[in-house]
């Protein structure tokens, strides 16, 4: 049994209503996972197993009660800039291409995620399938392997999601009801209103023109509501807020920043603010690098933009500066390329650490890690053992200043400067904790701790938005209507179609 979640258009709460369902279903005895065949985001997540995958669908796992892997997003495309995206392919990198080849290998991606969602479905209850973007892209029909392709495929009941905020709803569903294929739109059977602000009497006429107009049932009109989960792609960026007083932290928002799911615990204890390189730096408290797919064009952003100075100022000033992975690299003094990158040649990074880092071959380090400071920064002296994972290409050689942790990572001489290839290193609580403890102090400042719920572990979380959604939602209807999606056996690939 299993159904697919779709949206009227990008960012209008596919992943949390696909979230907020497996803890539900999860919660009513399901044995439950999830699942997107193609996800494109700079935002992942390693599994145990050292594979990589979309965070969204890692917190679906951890929604379902299950260990995140591979064949809940087997494909995973990486932009880089200038069109090209690296394919990540379950779990591994695979190779990079533009939009124009990586088309042109539909089909056998197409049966890739097909044998990937019927292990998960010979393996579970019910499969819980995330749809990508807007459903209705019909000039992607032929080639649209994670709704269009997948649905005619498998041929499962469909949730249609739309976003009531961003208005023209009527539009949103109707409009994309009437350009899905005949095949695909026989099989919506409940529509989702999101993000509703105000009093839901107000729409009562506005949901029985959508039922009436379609035909279809609306399963609910959730609230618009504010829990801390891990944002899935950059448009997410636009959504964050800065307006608690006190620490001001800037993160510089690099042309391909990655994985700013780093900060989300941090965001919830201190102003932090998504910098644009070039944005005058002398008023914040600390600055963070953080990953970036790729590194050499986004150094050359922060050269270009002046930014590299203001970082140097910084340093003389004495605000901490903290490099994760990519954000690692750049502050180091060199960065050789042999055409990893695309950018071949030896390049001169900011010079903050003595570091050197060399891309060479195709391969990727994915592997969770859990590592013990060393006490060569008034930060890391503070922090105890943390854990993360490391997301990175290239290999790094440490000259002569210190090490940040045991084995990995480098710390300047003055303290005031470290990076380390660990992301979810401000995932931990104590991590938070040392560095606005430091800056507080710095700023003769009294710290208190504040406790705040991890965005990725705390189980709570889940529970939450779970209810946002039970308490509005026709439960009975939905778990209905999961309960009729058997897929179409004949979707099953055989091992010479993969």
């Amino acid at each position: 049994m299993s159904l697919m979640i779709l949206g009227t258009a990008s960012h209008v709460g596919k992943s949390i209503t696909a979230t907020a369902i497996c803890r539900i279903l999860t919660n009513h005895g399901y044995h439950v996972a999830p699942f997107k065949s193609q996800n494109m985001s700079l935002n992942s997540y390693v599994t145990p197993s050292g594979d990589e995958i979309g965070i969204a669908q890692a917190v679906q796992a951890f929604a379902s009660r299950i260990i995140p892997s591979a064949r809940m997003n087997p494909i995973l495309l990486k932009p880089k800039g200038d069109g090209e995206s690296q394919i990540v392919l379950l779990g591994k990198p695979f190779r990079d291409v533009r939009i124009g080849e990586y088309y042109q290998e539909t089909e056998t991606l197409l049966n890739i995620a097909l044998q990937a969602f019927w292990e998960l479905q010979d393996a579970h209850d019910m499969v819980v399938i995330e749809g990508a973007g807007g459903a209705a892209e019909c000039n992607l029909y032929d080639r649209d392997i994670a709704n269009i392709l997948l649905a005619q495929n498998l041929r499962l009941p469909i949730i249609l999601v739309a976003d009531i905020e961003r208005g023209g709803v009527f539009a949103q569903v109707l409009g994309t009801l009437m350009l899905l294929p005949d095949d695909v739109r026989q099989n919506v059977r409940g529509i989702i209103i999101n993000k509703f602000c105000g009093d839901f009497r107000l729409f009562e006429k506005g949901k029985q023109f959508i039922e009436e107009q379609s035909g279809i049932p609306v399963l609910g009109v959730i609230p618009f509501f504010d829990i801390a989960l891990p944002s899935e792609d950059s448009l997410s960026l636009k959504d964050k807020k800065t307006d608690k007083t006190g620490i001001r932290i800037a993160i510089l928002r690099l042309p391909q920043i990655s994985n700013f799911t780093d900060f989300e615990l941090l965001e919830q204890q201190a102003s932090v603010e998504y910098v644009q390189p070039g944005a005058v730096l002398s008023s914040f408290d600390c600055i963070i690098i953080p990953g970036t797919k790729n590194t050499i064009a986004d150094l050359q952003h922060l050269y270009d933009s002046g930014c590299a100075d203001q970082i140097s100022d910084a340093h003389t000033s004495g605000i901490p500066i903290i490099g994760i992975c990519g954000g690692y690299q750049i502050l180091g003094k060199t960065i050789i390329d042999s055409g990893h990158e695309s950018h071949v040649g030896t390049y001169q990074g900011l010079g903050l650490l003595d570091i050197t880092t060399t891309f060479s071959e195709y391969t990727k380090t994915t592997v969770q890690v859990t590592r013990t400071p060393l006490e060569h920064s008034p930060i890391l002296r503070r922090m105890g053992s943390v854990s993360g994972y490391e997301i990175h290409s290239g290999e790094t050689s440490v000259g002569e200043c210190r090490r940040a942790f045991e084995d990995e990572g480098a710390v300047s001489h003055d303290g005031q400067v470290f990076g380390t290839y660990m992301h979810g290193l401000f995932l931990n609580q104590n991590a938070v904790h040392a560095l606005l403890s430091c800056i507080s102090e710095k700023k003769g400042r009294e710290y208190i701790p504040a406790e705040a719920a991890n965005p990725i572990y705390d189980d709570t979380i889940y529970d939450a938005v779970a209810h946002r959604y039970e308490i509005s939602l026709d439960i009975e209807t939905l778990i209905a209507i999961a309960q009729t999606g058997v897929p179409d056996p004949e979707s099953r690939p055989s091992a010479d179609d993969i």
